[in-house]
């Protein structure tokens, strides 16, 4: 997919669960905007739950939901991963979810 085709979106994160099925994983709830949706992500790693709870994130709204581990995730948040640390991408400041991010 072209990134000028991709739609990011800032998202917040109302609830983080662990993964049922997954060690590394979490269930994220986000608030997009225009309604909720659940994310699969691995951050366990790098993130307690308070960590994320309540953090403006980046999110890929149009991508097909896919299951992971028995969980549908319906989109995908961004993040920079340098091999050691990983690192949610966050706008800089505080805007409403559902604001689309551009270039």
């Amino acid at each position: 997919m072209e990134f000028h085709k991709l739609d990011l979106r800032v998202g917040l994160v109302k609830e983080v669960e662990p993964h049922p099925n997954g060690d590394k994983l979490y269930v994220l709830r986000v608030d997009v905007g225009d309604g909720e949706v659940m994310l699969v992500a691995g951050l366990r790693d790098f993130y307690s739950p308070d960590q994320l709870r309540g953090k403006r994130i980046v999110v890929v709204r149009n991508l097909q939901h896919k299951k992971i581990r028995g969980v549908v995730s319906q989109g995908m948040l961004l993040a920079a991963d340098d091999g050691k640390d990983v690192g949610v991408l966050t706008p800089l400041f505080k805007v409403r979810p559902g604001t689309r991010v551009t270039t």
